[in-house]
């Protein structure tokens, strides 16, 4: 059957690879790229993809928080995150936010493809390396703990603020970005720090990098 995809990554050697990849199936088509958690977002309400699939360290958006608003724009989109990071938290971080199948960029080549067909026919798909480190927990889904637990109580908006403060951009560009205030922007950082309970943007930054949501 056909299939029409969305390819999302900031680097575009990765979005080609994975457009010849995918378009030696039959039927498949990339019917769009990304460059960004944000643009995917767009594109995928544009396109109305079969599959889109996200990395989660973008800029401007994470893969995370791209899940999220491309489930409310686009429906019936599912989403496969291709990604280099393993982490426990990272994954279920993703199928909480929506996301039904999760691969390791290194498993592309042996995955991929079986990943895709898999969520065309609305099945879930975690490649084994990942399905190995998921079950390894023994904390529960949704469970709460620290700084992590804290950014699960951030409004959506807030989520993107902080990436934003993060990658460094300043409340006038924020505000541009999300067609909002330079004052609600200023609020948005206030509750922001207020929740995770960070004194000054370098604590923010260094949470941002090591959960993922900024690439070092």
């Amino acid at each position: 059957m056909p299939i029409r995809i969305l390819v999302a990554d900031d680097h575009h050697v990765v979005r080609t690879g994975l457009r010849t990849l995918l378009e030696t199936q039959k039927g498949w088509q990339v019917c769009a790229e990304a460059e960004n958690g944000r643009e995917a977002v767009q594109k995928a309400g544009e396109f109305q993809p079969d599959v889109a699939v996200l990395d989660i360290g973008m800029p401007l958006l994470n893969g995370i928080e791209a899940t999220r608003q491309i489930r409310k724009v686009s429906p019936k989109t599912e989403i496969l995150i291709l990604t280099m990071h393993d982490s426990e938290l990272m994954i279920q971080s993703v199928l909480e936010a929506g996301a039904r199948g999760y691969i390791l960029k290194d498993d592309a080549d042996r995955s991929l493809l079986a990943a895709v067909d898999a969520l065309r026919n609305h099945k879930p798909y975690l490649s084994s390396r990942v399905s190995e480190t998921f079950s390894q927990t023994t904390r529960p889904l949704g469970g709460d703990s620290g700084s992590e637990g804290a950014s699960r109580r951030l409004t959506p908006r807030e989520r993107e603020v902080m990436q934003l403060l993060a990658e460094g951009k300043s409340n006038k560009d924020i505000a541009g970005y999300l067609g909002i205030s330079v004052k609600t922007t200023e609020t948005h950082r206030a509750n922001i720090m207020l929740k995770l309970n960070f004194h000054s943007i370098t604590e923010l930054v260094r949470y941002a990098v090591r959960n993922k949501i900024i690439e070092s």
